[in-house]
């Protein structure tokens, strides 16, 4: 009878972790440098490094709702600003609520989309057998999983991107402008703001979408297209609170 296999001394096995918090290659696989229990701080591998990044995005984030959060804040005082007549002391309001275009419901639907398609791209470069099937050098099944889905989310994007055009468009047409009046001129501030946010989130996901295509290491793919789906999330969410603001505090 042969006899059983038995695993040298010390030689332990790790499962590979997926999901929110990024891979945890084993070590025996011999990729090096991701020896979390012997490697000081700072040369922990690949998911400290997705960590520091989330950190960063975290701190992005904070400072872009802060902006929105103050912008939104001026345009609900500004609502009840208007001149007052030094002559005869009457004070008239100037602000005229401005009909939000019907091609915002479309958008919104857009960006809603987007986010499930971009989540699709996240969870596909953290699915545990693709990733351990790649650490093993079997082939690159994370990048041919997330590449259309990347592909998807940037074609909504620029369709969001393309019905806020065509919104300001339609204002224009009636007469509409940034200068025409206060309210008018917080939709143009705050909806081209939020468009200058979301296509910094288009330009990252570009860059993941280029590093799947140029079939750049496992770990950049998985930090550019992490990063880039929760920014994006974010984005999806502030325009949720942006076209309800327009809706019910006019």
């Amino acid at each position: 009878m042969s006899k059983p296999a038995i695993l040298p001394p010390h030689t332990t096995h790790t499962e590979p972790k997926i999901g929110g918090r990024g891979p945890k290659p084993p070590a025996s696989v011999g990729l090096g440098g991701d020896d979390w229990r012997n490697n000081p701080p700072g040369r922990r591998g690949p998911r400290e490094r997705l960590k520091r990044f989330r950190v960063a995005l975290s701190l992005v984030l904070i400072s872009v709702f802060v902006l929105f959060i103050g912008l939104t804040s001026a345009y609900v005082v500004r609502q009840g600003g208007g001149t007052l007549d030094t002559n005869t002391g009457v004070f008239t309001r100037d602000w005229k609520p401005v009909a939000v275009p019907q091609i915002l419901w479309l958008n919104t639907l857009l960006l809603l989309l987007s986010s499930f398609t971009i989540e699709f791209a996240r969870r596909q470069v953290f699915r545990e057998p693709q990733v351990t099937e790649e650490w093993f050098g079997l082939g690159t099944p994370t990048r041919r999983a997330s590449l259309p889905w990347l592909g998807s989310t940037l074609i909504l994007g620029f369709g969001f991107l393309a019905g806020q055009f065509v919104a300001w468009r339609e204002l224009n047409a009636q007469g509409i402008f940034m200068a025409t009046n206060p309210s008018s001129s917080f939709f143009f501030i705050l909806t081209g703001a939020h468009a200058l946010h979301l296509f910094g989130g288009i330009i990252v996901l570009t860059w993941a979408a280029m590093a799947s295509f140029l079939n750049r290491p496992l770990e950049s793919r998985q930090i550019a297209t992490d990063c880039g789906a929760w920014y994006w999330h974010a984005m999806g969410v502030l325009w949720l609170y942006i076209f309800a603001l327009f809706l019910f505090v006019k």
